[in-house]
């Protein structure tokens, strides 16, 4: 097994978790309502059109500029926010104006003796909204244009956490490709150790039967390695529309480690998780609405003013209309009744987000340690002990000193051991990320900021 076969990688990309977060989430210019063309990310677009080769070998950092810019779904919620851009620009617009023309007997010029005023009116009336409905509706298509941006940020936290997880299982595969390989070439070495014994007449024909049969149970393991490489790497491609992988492999180190902080701290950067500030905005909507459809209970009054020309008598007066509903039926109980029930239910459903969250985070971050832990005995006192119990087997085999079986049993522990390392790395980075997702932000950094913590209580005291 080669883990340590890409250490000379600059530490930028390496897979600590996805890293590239702090360079693709940017809450504060989500906030701002510049989520889709911040200077950032026309920076990331122009690298990434003018330099970055999907034949090249990949970092985390190249997949997810080819996720961030290909993706169709991440697409679609970025339409979807320019379309509620259209909408908070319809709710600020007054009613048109409306023209009416009304003529009288006008047939009076067939009837000579028809002693009926013919005239005609010419009129034009406005909608005048009263109780601040205009800037009430303006405020909630702003929220939920803010809402939206808040979705299509949590969906891009989604899809790079998606992608990182993605990246690991192909480095991992890489990985575990290699070891099959290794694997094979040592089982090829004991079908020639075995062959050897049985010619020298040291050892039953059947213990080289047996070291091909385990030759070509690795050559099956070897074949099923490569296929789930396959498949990893089309899942990786198709996160930017791409069926079919250009890319000759990934680079990482699945061996990096990162400093994992408290749980209290992790536990408090949930608020800035992009789900949490969608529900924290879901609740200010339906507040926004609720409001609406209080102010429409208060009548809006119609304006009208025009002229009216009476034909027989040639003349032409002015006349003016004020009217206004009488609000004694309808008084909007009912949308009252939902708006209000909508509110409740949208706090109930913040309340129950964040529960969501911090129960997601518990069982994560109890799984990181576990898994931090495995990663610390496979590394200092499963393998060492799996590779020279082998050695040892492996030696005294070919002075005749072991049996066959249990050189056998010693190259098949130590092969099991290697491949469990690799699971349980990739486990580690997959639980870092998904605390990352949770966090909304590089483990590191939370790290970090205790150590400076720490530091400067120190040199307080």
């Amino acid at each position: 097994m080669n883990l340590n076969l890409l250490l000379s990688i600059p530490r930028r990309w390496i897979p600590n978790g996805f890293l590239i977060l702090i360079l693709s989430c940017t809450s504060q210019a989500i906030a701002e309502g510049n989520a889709l063309n911040t200077p950032l990310e026309e920076n990331l677009e122009h690298s990434s059109s003018s330099q970055l080769d999907e034949k090249n070998d990949l970092t985390l950092r190249d997949v997810v500029h080819l996720m961030l810019q290909n993706n169709p779904e991440l697409a679609s919620f970025a339409k979807e926010v320019r379309a509620l851009e259209g909408i908070k620009i319809q709710a600020g617009k007054f009613r048109n104006p409306e023209l009416a023309i009304e003529s009288e007997d006008i047939n009076a010029n067939a009837r000579p003796d028809s002693r009926a005023a013919q005239f005609t009116t010419i009129r034009f009336s406005q909608l005048i909204e009263l109780g601040g409905k205009r800037s009430a509706r303006i405020n909630a298509a702003s929220i939920g244009q803010e809402l939206a941006d808040r979705n299509y940020e949590s969906k891009r936290l989604e899809l790079i956490a998606r992608v990182a997880n993605m990246f690991i299982k192909v480095l991992a595969g890489q990985e575990r490709l290699q070891l099959a390989k290794e694997s094979i070439q040592l089982a090829q070495k004991v079908v020639s150790s075995a062959s050897k014994r049985v010619e020298a007449g040291k050892a039953p024909p059947i213990e080289e039967t047996k070291a091909k049969l385990a030759f070509s149970t690795a050559g099956i393991e070897l074949e099923q390695t490569k296929r789930d490489l396959v498949a990893a790497r089309n899942q990786l491609s198709l996160l930017w529309g791409n069926p079919s992988p250009q890319f000759r492999k990934v680079l990482g180190d699945l061996e990096s480690r990162v400093v994992i902080p408290n749980f209290g701290m992790l536990e408090q950067r949930i608020h800035e998780n992009p789900i949490v500030l969608y529900s924290i905005k879901n609740v200010e909507q339906y507040e926004a609405l609720l409001e609406i459809e209080k102010l429409r209970r208060i009548p809006d009054i119609t304006i009208g003013a025009g002229v009216r020309r009476y034909t027989q008598a040639d003349e032409t007066t002015a006349i003016v209309n004020v009217s206004i509903p009488i609000p004694l039926f309808d008084l909007n109980q009912g949308n009252l009744q939902a708006a209000n029930q909508r509110v409740g239910k949208a706090i109930d459903e913040q309340s129950a987000t964040d529960l969501q969250l911090r129960s997601e985070l518990t069982r994560a971050y109890e799984s990181l340690l576990a898994a931090q832990n495995e990663i610390k005995v496979l590394h200092d006192e499963v393998l060492p002990g799996a590779r020279s119990s082998f050695d040892i087997a492996s030696k005294g085999y070919e002075l005749g000193r072991f049996s066959f079986l249990e050189m056998l049993d010693a190259q098949r522990t130590l092969f099991q051991n290697q491949v469990l390392y690799i699971r349980a790395l990739a486990n580690y980075h997959r639980l870092i990320n998904e605390i990352e997702r949770l966090i909304a932000s590089p483990i590191d950094g939370v790290a970090n900021q205790l150590i400076s913590i720490r530091s400067n209580k120190d040199h307080e005291e």
